[in-house]
């Protein structure tokens, strides 16, 4: 096994720390084992990680939480250049803006549900969060809040995310013991045959919009 370090870095590292935890577990992340899938030794993933697994964490839950693009001026020095895509002309509405962050986040959650454990107990002070946080209060604003009443939405979104997507995650599992009455045989009995996660996400995407702006959202479908 080769143990030069050459090329590494911070997102290539969070990358395969992510694949070890998708596919077998968060608990069977360590920094030797996360060395040996990246043919490196540990000590090279300390040197980009030097506060330990803690520090891995933290990067861990930027990574997944990052459902905004970067502006170039933001990637790291020592992360992949990214390529600049030419801005959209014209802008996409406020509705549009706020389905896409919403779906991308979501499929993200999902995609790496292994991860979810360090997110519930970490709050994404990131730069990544703030980006989104930054476009969601443009995007409120442009529907025509103003004051509390626009911070009160953008927290509500997030919530409603991460939430739905929880709760997907805990529907689907196979663990735990069973239950005589589960919620999803309640949403059954009230007449959903079988679940639907998307067509659920959407409506109560499209609701909780409504709910805080009064408007009918147009275009919070996922992009085909």
């Amino acid at each position: 096994m080769s143990r030069n370090s050459a090329g590494l870095s911070r997102q290539r590292i969070v990358e395969e720390a992510l694949r070890i935890i998708d596919g077998q577990g968060l608990r069977r992340l360590t920094m030797r084992r996360l060395g040996d899938a990246l043919e490196v030794e540990a000590m090279a993933v300390y040197h980009h990680f030097p506060l330990g697994k803690e520090q891995l964490f933290d990067a861990i839950v930027e990574y997944v939480t990052d459902a905004t693009p970067r502006r170039p001026a933001e990637v790291d020095d020592d992360e992949e250049e990214l390529v600049e895509e030419p801005a959209e002309e014209p802008p996409p509405p406020w509705d549009a803006r706020i389905g896409r962050w919403a779906h991308e986040y979501r499929a993200r959650l999902l995609r790496h549900a292994g991860a979810l454990p360090l997110l519930i107990h970490r709050r994404p002070d990131t730069p990544a969060a703030l980006r989104s946080r930054e476009d969601h209060v443009a995007a409120f604003r442009e529907a025509g809040l103003s004051g509390p009443a626009v911070a009160d939405a953008a927290a509500a979104l997030e919530s409603y995310v991460f939430g739905a997507a929880l709760t997907q995650v805990r529907s689907e599992s196979p663990h735990g013991a069973a239950e005589p009455e589960t919620l999803e045989r309640l949403f059954q009995r009230a007449g959903d045959a079988a679940t639907d996660f998307d067509s659920r996400f959407l409506a109560g995407l499209d609701a909780l919009i409504l709910g805080h702006t009064g408007v009918r959202p147009a275009h919070t479908a996922a992009p085909a």
